[in-house]
């Protein structure tokens, strides 16, 4: 990664400006295409902005064109022509693209996706596993694998269900349909779609919004809606009473209801 830390590799760059890191993935030439390098390129990345308390958001963008057209196919097909085809490289750049978004997803600081271009195959699930998802109005999605014979992964098939429920999940992992920002927004995958023209500067201030935003807050809310698929009525609401509490005794609750009741704009530390 390089950027204001000036560590990692040349196909993710990271940057932390005003509580908002920005991970840029950056093989605009391949249209973004993950390859080995690049997985653990995200990893790392994602893991720093976990650790660092100066950041409080993440926004994942694309170099160029594209947000991410999916796993490299040519570093895929170089590999499948060893013993025993692609299984092992897919098996070692799942494992580092996986554990990429679990820490994203798991991480306390909100996460948005600002897809600037087309999304396909392991573009696309890292797309929708944005916590917020921004995009391009000349911005696409597209499943992909079935393409060219995979299946799914990347978390796609844990989202897409639960996003536009099972069977037009499996009807769009079957059809590989091309899916436009209109259609994308219908269908609640997009929470926000931007001129092209001003998309950067519009995506960086939505992050930057968040990044002022109270984190703690912002981090159960998120905890509560990832656990609210697997959990009872009874362990939500248990689950909500325990993290309303924490939030309780954070300092950006002091600030908050000070500011409500003051008549003035709350300034969040994140703490």
């Amino acid at each position: 990664m390089a950027g204001q830390n000036g560590a990692g590799s040349e196909e993710v760059r990271l940057e932390i400006e005003n509580g908002l890191a920005t991970i840029t993935l950056n093989r605009p030439s391949a249209y973004n295409a993950l390859n080995l390098a690049m997985a653990e390129g995200l990893l790392n990345a994602a893991i720093l902005c976990d650790e660092d308390p100066r950041v409080r958001a993440v926004m994942i963008t694309g170099e160029g064109r594209a947000f991410c057209s999916g796993g490299d196919i040519r570093q895929m097909k170089s590999e499948a022509e060893g013993p025993g085809g692609a299984g092992g490289f897919l098996k070692r750049l799942t494992v580092k693209l996986h554990a990429a978004i679990a820490t994203l997803a798991r991480m306390e600081k909100p996460v948005v996706t600002a897809v600037n271009g087309p999304a396909a195959g392991a573009g696309l699930s890292l797309a929708i596993a944005g916590d917020l998802v921004v995009a391009s109005e000349e911005a696409t999605l597209t499943v992909a694998y079935t393409a060219i014979g995979l299946a799914p992964d990347g978390s796609s098939t844990f989202y897409l269900p639960r996003m536009i429920g099972p069977k037009r999940a499996y009807e769009w992992i079957a059809s590989n349909e091309t899916v436009g920002m209109e259609k994308a927004q219908e269908l609640g995958l997009v929470n926000q779609v931007f001129s092209q023209a001003q998309f950067r500067s519009q995506a960086e201030e939505y992050g930057m919004r968040l990044a002022k935003g109270p984190t703690v807050a912002l981090g159960e809310a998120k905890r509560l809606l990832l656990a609210a698929a697997e959990s009872s009525l009874e362990t939500a609401i248990e689950h909500e009473r325990r993290a309303i509490a924490r939030c309780g005794r954070s300092r950006d609750f002091e600030e908050g209801a000070a500011a409500f009741l003051e008549k003035r704009t709350a300034t969040f530390s994140g703490n």
